[in-house]
């Protein structure tokens, strides 16, 4: 009898114990859970290479509907989530270019309910891994639901949604070891990119600061697909959705994400919590590009890629609201964990494109919920109730929540001339032709990978661009196979062959990297400053938190004076101690705390300040976390204030740096504040 091998494994029938592989009778052939082997499992079926994605594809939807099912009841993506109650407002009528009442009138404020998260970790990470952020915004708008389901990146990592659940098996933990949790720094994930290229745009913004944000407060959402506007004549464009915060964009430097995970794991969700509660309300732009057939023809890749973006400089942004997040949740579990957002909940005057990832998409999100909250009554849930009037025939199933009264649950009838009808006034698919030989095929115009990860590399600061190299550094040397590395590196080596070779040298591999061939050969788009991340929004201490650390023998004059300037920033002063009950200044007058040094390192704020007298001095620079506080704020390049510790300063090593004042009166204060309102000092950092 022949050896039972894998390349072999007819040769014995199933037994207990057989992996999936070998019961199915098909060895290395793929095939769907019916032993259907596959012949592309690369690409969704859809009219034509640019046409929308067909209902027919039963591989398509078995293959997500397996993976939407993994996870009960936590969500399989975006698990560990916060968010808040608010309202959008727009600042002008967009009648000309879509029906969408919620933007059609300045004076009416839609409420929304509005999700942060993380992807890959489970809701029991913590919040600061390296990963994209959710975005999630539901409008319960006088027409319905529009659910603007989105990321704080403005691409994604695959062109088709067919590869979704691949990409997320890749990157989640791995099957066999359970970990690592919330992190991309592993073999699969690595694997997975280094064989897609499609995926290195998206790469490179996941290896940028965006992926360890300051705050929800401080991160841009995108809708990431292109959608299309239509208007009440029917005339269509296509529509990038982009939020932007007021506060600007910030974000945490490695290390601090590190050091924050241990001392404070919901340090985001705090944030943001906080913040609501005492009235500092975050807010955002709702920013609008809007382009016509012709201008999408004319881009230098296909409008309907989601791992593209458009550049502001070819279509500028058009602000058209803000949106306002004024309110905290009354219960954790019955609106931040029960809301259900699907792309598919549109309003009129908002339609879908043919992006083949968002196609598969408005399918996926429904079936999630249905598997999640157990039930296809998940809209009546009232964090999901619309609050506008809604009626239709569907009745009964499990978790009903409502009465449907009279004998008529069909359409049309006449036993019930005042039920529900269709009317003129409803949803109206944009009239697109559409026409194509049913295929399995990416289009041609999908085929560029690289050109646009040059774009970012090549559009952001010098900062961003060496934490991009350290980050790439750090995550491959987690990477344990040598030939997912060299792949890598051949990828670098085309976005950017500077960039290629600083991994390599550090990593300890130059002249290693595998040799890549490019579907299509890249080429130099002009950059785009509004890539960036930093310097793009004014100077503002507003919503930030500054630590103030006072030991005994302070001076209180200077304290107060300090803590009134923090405050007319709009920022917070977080008084802090070597112990939680508070501390004497230099007069003998004992002055609570909010929290203690142990407890409080200098990650936890935007900017520091130390106040002291000669016996605190003495004491603190005996004290190991009050010298580690002062020396991460300088590393971590925050703006940093002293007085009366000259003892702490030579046991840090700190003094005479760049945005290191020492406070003598209101003029150093003043001087304090400039540094802190720029976020970090640059200038202690070098580029390269």
């Amino acid at each position: 009898m022949a050896k039972k091998t894998p390349n072999n494994p007819q040769s014995a029938a199933p037994k207990g114990g057989e992996t999936h592989q070998q019961a199915s009778g098909n060895g290395n052939i793929l095939t769907t859970n019916q032993g259907l082997p596959i012949s592309d499992n690369q690409n969704s079926l859809r009219a034509g290479g640019r046409g929308p994605t067909l209902l027919e594809d039963f591989i398509l939807r078995e293959k997500i509907t397996h993976f939407d099912h993994e996870r009960i009841p936590e969500r399989i993506v975006h698990a560990r989530g916060s968010a808040a109650h608010g309202y959008f407002q727009p600042y002008k009528s967009m009648a000309h270019v879509t029906r969408a009442a919620f933007l059609a009138d300045p004076q009416v404020k839609t409420p929304v309910f509005v999700r942060f998260s993380t992807v890959a970790g489970g809701a029991g990470s913590v919040d600061l891994p390296r990963d994209v952020r959710g975005f999630a915004v539901k409008f319960y708008t006088q027409e319905g639901n529009f659910d603007l389901v989105g990321n704080n990146i403005p691409v994604f990592f695959i062109q088709d949604a067919i590869k979704f659940p691949d990409l997320i098996h890749a990157v989640k933990m791995e099957p066999d070891r359970g970990y690592p949790q919330a992190a991309t720094a592993h073999d699969t994930f690595w694997d997975f990119v280094s064989l897609m290229p499609e995926s290195l745009h998206m790469v490179m913004w996941a290896m940028s600061d965006r992926t360890i944000p300051r705050s929800f407060r401080m991160m841009e959402g995108f809708g990431v697909n292109t959608f299309r506007l239509v208007n009440e004549a029917g005339d269509w464009k296509f529509v990038k959705f982009h939020w932007r915060p007021v506060l600007g964009t910030s974000a945490v430097a490695w290390d601090e994400a590190v050091k924050i995970s241990g001392a404070d794991p919901d340090f985001h969700r705090r944030d943001l919590f906080e913040a609501i509660d005492k009235g500092s309300y975050p807010e955002f732009e709702l920013g609008l590009q809007i382009l016509d057939q012709k201008m999408a023809d004319q881009l230098a890749f296909d409008i309907l890629d989601a791992t593209k973006v458009v550049p502001e400089e070819i279509v500028p942004l058009e602000m058209v609201g803000k949106l306002v997040l004024d309110r905290n949740p009354d219960n954790f579990f019955a609106e931040t964990e029960q809301v259900a957002f699907c792309p598919s909940h549109v309003v009129p005057g908002i339609d879908f494109s043919e992006d083949p990832l968002l196609q598969g998409r408005l399918f996926s999100y429904l079936d999630t919920q249905l598997i999640r909250l157990g039930s296809p009554n998940f809209h009546e849930l009232p964090i999901n109730r619309p609050k506008c009037p809604f009626a239709n025939f569907q009745r009964d199933g499990h978790m009903q929540m409502l009465v449907p009264k009279g004998r008529v649950s069909y359409e049309p009838n006449s036993l019930d001339p005042d039920g529900p009808r269709e009317t003129p006034l409803g949803l109206r698919t944009a009239a697109v032709p559409v026409e194509g030989t049913k295929v399995r095929l990416r289009a041609e115009s999908f085929a560029d990978h690289y050109s646009q990860a040059r774009l970012f590399y090549r559009s952001v600061t010098p900062q961003e661009q060496k934490h991009m190299a350290s980050a790439l550094t750090f995550e491959l040397s987690k990477v344990d196979v040598p030939e997912i590395r060299r792949r890598i590196l051949g990828h670098l080596d085309i976005i950017d062959e500077r960039l290629g070779s600083q991994v390599a040298d550090a990593l300890g591999m130059s002249g290693e990297a595998e040799k890549m061939t490019p579907a299509k050969a890249p080429i130099d788009l002009e950059p785009s400053p509004a890539l960036r991340l930093y310097g793009k929004y004014k100077p503002t201490l507003k919503g930030r938190k500054v630590g103030v650390l006072l030991a005994p023998g302070f001076d209180v004059a200077l304290k107060n004076g300090l803590v009134e300037a923090i405050e007319k920033e709009e920022a917070t002063a977080a008084i802090i101690a070597p112990r939680v009950g508070g501390v004497e200044d230099s007069a003998g007058t004992k002055h609570a705390a909010e929290m203690a040094l142990s407890g409080s390192p200098s990650v936890l704020f935007d900017a520091v300040t130390v106040l002291s007298g000669p016996a605190g001095d003495k004491a603190l620079t005996a004290n190991p976390d009050a010298v580690t506080f002062l020396m991460d704020a300088l590393r971590h390049l925050k703006a940093i204030a002293l007085s009366g510790v000259p003892g702490l300063m030579k046991k840090a090593q700190v003094g005479g740096e760049v945005g290191v004042v020492e406070l003598t009166g209101a003029k150093d204060v003043a001087a304090f504040i400039e540094f802190a309102r720029n976020g970090r000092v640059w200038e202690r950092e070098p580029a390269a």
